[in-house]
């Protein structure tokens, strides 16, 4: 007679072990492998499969309607266009970041054709009573109708209800709280994430249910569960924000159906999330005029051109080994940077504190910044204000020349909207300087030019 037996698994990346170990092996992380009940092997007769009809791409039915549109511009912007029917999502964030505020705004907005057979949602909630998402709704001033509330945790009671239901769309309010009840381990295991989110691929593909999945990160930031549950998936979003902020960010990590380049922006109220349509005049909003570390540049996010404020503050260091703080900014890049402004222009930085933040809370990773926090770190070190009408974008090279950068057109178009006035690039894009813009185009080749136009 088979007999179960006990093994060790990692909570991070999935890692088997027959005994307990402090560290993982494989991700080499402390504490995270847990006690699970093995399955025993049971021996199979071989069976033979049946032959399956085969179709030609061009005999299958047209995709006109192949998507539903949430009507939240910003979150069918991300999406491509609106939910993929049959496709499983997945959105991940922080906790109290908006996940579920989110989900509920978007599956209460879709509208239905009302002779349609499937014109209903599902939510299955695990962490929340029906009581208290009824009190959500309320205060979010939800029109709810055709959204109906599965409080269960239990995997085969939701699958046989979304089998019996056929909703149009169905979200797990989260993934880590679902459990099948055969594996004989506790909810949110690595097993129990695995199974759950793979039975529910299957029903999504077989009834054509689109399926949206809330769940968690670790305390790095990373989806929790094995990195196995994001190739499950045909949709990963990545939901964040500093706190600090109003502003949430919805980003594209995956997306079998459109581009992962784009960016979703969200502004947290009293009555939920509300679009952020112009972010760029928005994040521009509080800006200080005449201070003196402060310049805007022009960053691209997917297709979207979004002017930041880039603030700079440099003060002497009273310590042997001089401060680098950074906020929304790479902290290596940064070190780059300042590496050539003390070789090619002579600043002596090796003494002086760097803090560099950009403003708003958003996070860049491109480096068409580069001008501007060479530009900012300038103007607090000499403390004279960059002409505040003036955009700066471009890379900086290490041999303290500004090179080329993509999309020029829509972040001049984008500096122009906002009202600027002047707006330095790079001399090596070719055949800008030709077309008419109203804002005047300054075009530099070094970082002394740069100076030049900023700082006299």
């Amino acid at each position: 007679m088979n007999k179960s037996r006990i093994k060790y698994v990692c909570q991070n990346c999935g890692y088997e072990s027959l005994r307990w170990l402090g560290k993982c092996p494989e991700c080499m992380e402390w504490n995270t492998l847990a006690e699970e009940m093995a399955k025993p092997k049971t021996s199979h007769a071989a069976t033979v499969g049946t032959v399956q009809n085969i179709k030609s791409i061009s005999q299958l039915s047209p995709t006109d309607n192949i998507r539903i549109a949430t009507n939240i511009k910003e979150f069918d912007r991300v999406l491509g266009g609106g939910l993929i029917i049959g496709s499983v999502v997945l959105i991940a964030g922080d906790p109290g970041i908006g996940k579920s505020t989110l989900v509920m705004q978007a599956v209460s907005n879709i509208k239905f054709d009302v002779s349609s057979s499937r014109s209903k949602v599902i939510y299955v909630t695990g962490e929340e009573s029906a009581e208290q998402l009824k009190y959500r709704s309320e205060r979010l001033k939800l029109k709810s109708e055709n959204v109906f509330i599965l409080p269960e945790t239990n995997l085969n009671d939701i699958l046989f209800t979304l089998e019996k239901n056929e909703p149009a769309v169905a979200v797990i309010d989260s993934i880590q709280t679902i459990f099948k009840p055969e594996l004989g381990t506790a909810p949110g295991t690595v097993g129990q994430i695995r199974e759950s989110t793979a039975y529910l691929m299957q029903l999504a593909k077989k009834k054509m249910i689109t399926v949206l999945i809330i769940g968690h990160v670790t305390k790095d930031g990373a989806i929790a569960g094995p990195k196995l549950l994001e190739h499950i998936v045909d949709t990963v979003l990545q939901f964040g924000g500093e706190k600090n902020y109003s502003f949430r960010i919805l980003r594209a990590m995956k997306n079998r159906f459109g581009s992962t380049n784009e960016i979703g922006i969200f502004e947290m109220h009293d009555t939920g999330l509300v679009e952020v349509s112009n972010p760029s005049e928005v994040f521009l909003s509080q800006r200080e005029y005449g201070a003196s570390g402060s310049v805007v540049t022009s960053v691209i996010e997917g297709t979207r051109p979004i002017l930041v404020e880039v603030q700079a503050l440099v003060t002497p260091s009273n310590y042997g080994m001089p401060q680098r703080v950074t906020t929304g900014f790479d902290y290596r890049r940064l070190s780059i940077l300042l590496a050539v402004l003390e070789k090619r222009l002579g600043y002596k930085l090796s003494s002086q504190n760097v803090f560099l933040n950009i403003a708003g809370g958003v996070d860049i990773d491109e480096p068409a910044a580069d001008l501007a926090v060479c530009a900012a770190v300038i103007s607090s070190i000499k403390d004279i204000p960059a002409d505040s009408k003036t955009c700066v974008v471009g890379e900086v090279g290490l041999g303290g020349e500004i090179r080329s950068i993509h999309q020029l057109e829509k972040r001049i178009q984008e500096a122009e909207k906002l009202g600027f006035e002047k707006i330095l690039l790079p001399k090596s894009n070719s055949k800008i300087g030709e077309k008419k813009y109203k804002i005047s185009v300054i075009e530099v080749k070094t970082l002394k030019e740069v100076l030049q136009y900023l700082f006299n």
